[in-house]
């Protein structure tokens, strides 16, 4: 298969890369200036591509199957302390990026989308999210040791997933587990939907490298098409 990658040198969308890479698909990988990235690996290709501009995405989509979107506000792969500045200064860039994605998949229906979301989306309790709950969302922003004010960095991936939810086109949504992070390629983790999926010791956690399996199973054997799905050990 084809896949696109937006976000490809970040911590989740490299691993993704190098996990399409290695079942054999071709890449495409995207990044803000794709003209600095030195690649020396067989079926890859990189550009440039403004995933805020609808029309940027469009001149770029034909030939893709796949497109993968890991955008964030920043790096936070080579400066975590700017995304989260730029993710806090503006929460609603997830929304603009959901908008863009989906007009650009106007003129390409059957192009599927996979978007890299939040945890904070997901459900502690029937019809609750994490992002709309101040006490829960602040107990685990400290234990990851992020700022308190990054909540509404959260409710900003929240309200992008709701944009796709408005949309009859190919999309998925994958919230990656609450703490997630550089680490082991084991291939063994549980699947969930909209609630969060735990360990024996209550913690909803995942290696970056197993958000990479889990997403390239969903491009090659589709299960969420138009729906949410989260995974943790």
């Amino acid at each position: 298969m084809h896949i696109g990658v937006i976000g490809a040198t970040g911590t989740i969308g490299s691993r993704v890369v190098t996990e399409a890479l290695g079942r054999g698909h071709h890449v495409t990988a995207f990044s803000r200036d794709a003209g600095r990235i030195e690649e020396g690996r067989e079926n890859i290709v990189w550009k440039s591509v403004d995933v805020l501009d609808a029309d940027s995405i469009t001149a770029v989509l034909p030939g893709l199957d796949v497109l993968i979107s890991g955008f964030q506000p920043g790096n936070a792969a080579k400066d975590i302390a700017d995304t989260v500045a730029r993710s806090i200064a503006d929460p609603t860039v997830h929304s603009v990026a959901a908008w863009a994605l989906l007009k650009a998949l106007e003129s390409h229906p059957r192009t599927r989308l996979i978007v890299i979301g939040g945890a904070g989306s997901l459900e502690i309790e029937p019809g609750l999210v994490l992002a709309d709950s101040d006490a829960h969302m602040h107990e685990v922003l400290d234990a990851l040791g992020l700022p308190r004010e990054y909540a509404v960095a959260a409710r900003g991936a929240r309200d992008a997933l709701n944009v796709l939810r408005t949309s009859n086109r190919l999309w998925t949504y994958f919230s990656p587990a609450e703490d997630i992070a550089p680490g082991e390629r084991t291939g063994r983790f549980r699947i969930g939907g909209d609630q969060p999926v735990v360990d024996a010791e209550g913690r909803s956690r995942i290696s970056a490298e197993d958000a990479a399996v889990a997403l390239v199973d969903e491009v090659e054997l589709p299960r969420f098409v138009q729906r949410r799905f989260t995974i943790g050990y």
